[in-house]
């Protein structure tokens, strides 16, 4: 797969504008501040209910947080046996079309001795991994299939504002667990999941750390442009149907840019990215990495696609981590 976007050292240095919609903090203060809707499936609280997968070293529980206007977002949440003490905390969202997956998978911080929760995408689960978070607002008829477009016609209907709500949340629950540290918690994902992370990392104060790999929603004018492959490509087909509402459509999705949402955040990051990656072009990533407000490094694996670093970039984020949760605690408001 050749380079199809800007050198190494053009995205090292592209810093495009990123207009502030107006009301753009506003927006996001009213949306995390709202009473969730009274509801039949409304949820009061987080739930934690212990799971038997058989393995032994990791005790798993089946989660369901009140995500958006109170409705149920599922996970997983694993600990290490034994551990004792608050833990240092990773919560992970996920790739486009994956779902939560099956509660005996995905152990790798769990092993490490952290908590790590993991936080299923509502509506999603229908590629690598089944899901269990039904998406109640789907929004007007139209969208092309997937979610980027999914609600588009304004933010406060756009299908993302639900996604950051959730996760969210998932965040505020793992803070008030009694097995999870408050000042350890790091947010992680890739593609889907670091575009997540990103916008949580200018979302919520006080976080320990992000870990954003190959980020998606971000740059999303540059990304539906010239993305080779979905899930951006969806943007670029429904505009060629709606030839009309170009102007509406990127004022939507300017409320939920991850690049954009990075300029708030203040916890140091890893990223990782791929110079020939055609899903998450190179230059979106480095447009985050970019604007990222927070200290900051980054891992550039310059002859792949959107498999990024994959395992080698595992073994970069542990040593991260475990370095990260080593310093000092950061006092945090509210917390001894």
């Amino acid at each position: 797969m050749p380079l199809t976007d800007l050198s190494p050292a053009e995205c090292r240095a592209y810093r495009p504008e990123l207009p502030v919609p107006d009301g753009f903090d506003a927006f996001w203060e009213r949306t995390l501040s709202e009473v969730p809707a009274d509801g039949r499936d409304a949820v009061e609280k987080p739930l934690f209910t212990a799971v038997d997968t058989g393995i032994t070293q990791v005790r798993t529980y089946d989660v369901t947080v009140p995500g958006f206007a109170g409705r149920p977002v599922h996970g997983w949440l694993r600990l290490p046996a034994g551990a004792t003490g608050p833990l240092g905390c990773v919560v992970e969202f996920l790739g486009y079309g994956r779902g939560r997956g099956l509660p005996h998978e995905d152990l790798l911080w769990a092993a490490a001795g952290y908590a790590h929760l993991v936080m299923d995408t509502r509506g999603q689960g229908w590629s690598a991994a089944g899901g269990s978070t039904t998406d109640t607002d789907p929004g007007a008829a139209g969208a092309v299939p997937g979610f980027v477009t999914r609600g588009i016609e304004s933010p406060e209907t756009y299908y993302y504002r639900r996604v950051f709500t959730d996760a969210v949340r998932c965040v505020e629950a793992m803070r008030d667990h009694p097995e999870a540290d408050p000042e350890r918690i790091v947010v992680t994902g890739v593609s889907q999941g670091g575009g997540i992370a990103l916008a949580v990392s200018g979302l919520v104060p006080g976080l320990a750390g992000a870990l954003p790999d190959v980020p998606f929603l971000c740059d999303f004018p540059r990304a539906a442009a010239i993305a080779g492959r979905p899930p951006y490509t969806e943007i670029a087909e429904y505009l060629r149907l709606h030839r009309d509402r170009t102007e509406t459509v990127f004022h939507t999705l300017s409320y939920f840019d991850a690049a954009l949402l990075a300029t708030r955040a203040t916890a140091p990051a890893l990223f990782s990215l791929a110079m020939m990656d055609d899903i998450c072009p190179p230059s979106t990533c480095f447009a985050a990495y970019n604007h990222y407000a927070g200290p900051k490094d980054v891992r550039v694996y310059g002859f792949n696609g959107h498999e990024g670093g994959a395992a080698y970039q595992q073994r970069e984020q542990l040593a991260w981590v475990r370095s990260l949760f080593a310093g000092p605690r950061s006092g945090r408001p509210g917390h001894p």
